[in-house]
C-alpha cells in the first residue's frame, strides 16, 4: 500500500448553506501544504452510481466537482484526471445526464472511464476474502500519484454506508470484467471484505464527503435526500469515514468493512487520535439527525466515544 502524502489523520466538519463555500472552508482547515506537487498526476474519483439528479443524493453535484477541480488546478499539478466507473448505467450516460459533462469540458480536464482498460492487475490481500483475490483496474492506477475521493454520504442497503472507502472500492473495478452492475465475479457475495481489501490496494490522499444532500433509507439511489449542509474533508480515509458513520448513527463496528480497514491498518479508527477540526462532532451529529429524522441524536454527546465504546 502506497503511503498517503499527508500521514497525519485530520478531519474537518463544517456547515455551510453554499456547497462551494462549504467545500472551500473544509479544505482550508486541513494541513494540505505539499499535498499536490508540480509533477503529480491527480486523480479525482467522484461517486457516479446512476443517472439520477444530484439533488436526490445519488451522485455528486456539478458545482462540487467544478469547485474541487478548480482547487486542484490552482496547485498546478502536471495532470488532472476525473476517473469514474458507474455501476448502475454506462459511465458516459451518468456523466451526461447528471450534468457533469459540461464541467469536464469547462475545466479542460481528462476523463477516464474506469469500467474499461487498458488494465493492470491488483492483488487484493485481505485475510478471509474468498473471491476475487485480484482484479484488473484501469492502468491509471499505476499513473496516479495523488488520489481524491468525492462522494455524497449515504446509507447503503448492502454496504451499510457509502463514503470514501465504498466510493473508491466500487468505482475502480471495471464493469467490462465484473458486469453492469458489478456482480459477475463475486464482489457482492463478499462485499465487505472486498471493500476493505480495495481500501488497502487503492490509497486515498484526500477524502471529501458531503451531506448536501446525503441519503438515508435505502441507498445507494432510492433513499431520502437529507439537506444537512455538512461537509467533511480528511487526510485519512478511514478517519473521515468513521466521522461520516457517526453522522448516520453508526460506530465503526456497525460497518464491517470499515472496522476491518481499521484492524488491518489502512487508517486511524480511534477519533481520540485524530485531529478534529471545525464543528464539534456532537454538534454535527445532532445537526444531521435533526435534518434526517427531525430529532437531534449525538453518539458523542458529553464525550468523544473511544473506538471500543463502553
Amino acid at each position: 500500500m502506497r503511503a498517503r502524502r499527508i500521514p497525519r489523520a485530520t478531519v474537518a466538519v463544517v456547515k455551510n448553506e453554499e456547497e462551494t463555500l462549504g467545500l472551500a472552508e473544509a479544505l482550508s482547515l486541513l494541513p494540505l501544504d505539499g499535498l499536490i506537487r508540480p509533477d503529480d498526476t491527480v486523480v479525482v474519483t467522484p461517486n457516479l452510481v446512476q443517472p439520477k439528479p444530484a439533488h436526490t443524493g445519488t451522485v455528486i453535484s456539478p458545482g462540487m466537482l467544478a469547485a474541487l477541480l478548480r482547487w486542484v488546478k490552482e496547485r498546478h499539478p502536471r495532470r488532472v484526471v476525473v476517473a469514474g466507473g458507474a455501476g448502475g448505467a454506462p459511465t458516459p450516460q451518468v456523466i451526461q445526464e447528471c450534468g457533469l459533462a459540461p464541467v469536464l469540458a469547462a475545466e479542460a480536464v481528462e476523463f477516464v472511464d474506469l469500467n474499461y482498460g487498458p488494465y493492470v492487475e491488483v492483488d487484493l490481500d485481505d485475510a478471509g476474502l474468498e473471491a476475487p483475490r485480484r482484479t484488473p483496474v484501469n492502468r491509471l492506477y499505476r499513473e496516479m500519484t495523488i488520489h481524491i475521493s468525492l462522494t455524497p454520504l449515504k446509507i447503503h442497503a448492502e454496504a451499510t454506508m457509502t463514503a470514501t472507502l465504498k466510493n473508491v472500492a466500487l468505482s475502480w473495478p471495471p464493469a467490462e470484467i465484473h458486469g453492469l452492475p458489478k456482480t459477475q465475479r463475486g464482489i457482492h457475495e463478499k462485499l465487505h471484505p472486498f471493500i476493505a481489501a480495495m481500501a488497502r490496494a487503492v490509497p486515498v490522499d484526500l477524502s471529501l464527503v458531503t451531506a448536501a444532500p446525503a441519503m438515508v433509507g435505502t441507498g445507494p439511489a432510492a433513499g431520502k435526500p437529507v439537506w444537512a449542509h455538512l461537509f467533511l474533508a480528511g487526510t485519512d480515509p478511514v478517519a473521515t469515514d468513521v466521522v461520516a458513520a457517526r453522522l448516520l448513527g453508526f460506530m465503526p463496528q456497525a460497518v464491517q468493512y470499515l472496522y476491518r480497514a481499521i484492524e488491518v491498518g489502512v487508517g486511524e479508527g480511534d477519533l481520540k487520535k485524530v485531529d478534529l477540526k471545525g464543528l464539534p462532532l456532537n454538534e454535527a451529529e445532532a445537526l444531521f439527525s435533526e435534518a434526517a429524522y427531525g430529532w437531534p441524536i449525538a453518539l458523542d454527546e458529553g464525550r468523544l466515544q473511544p473506538l471500543q465504546a463502553k
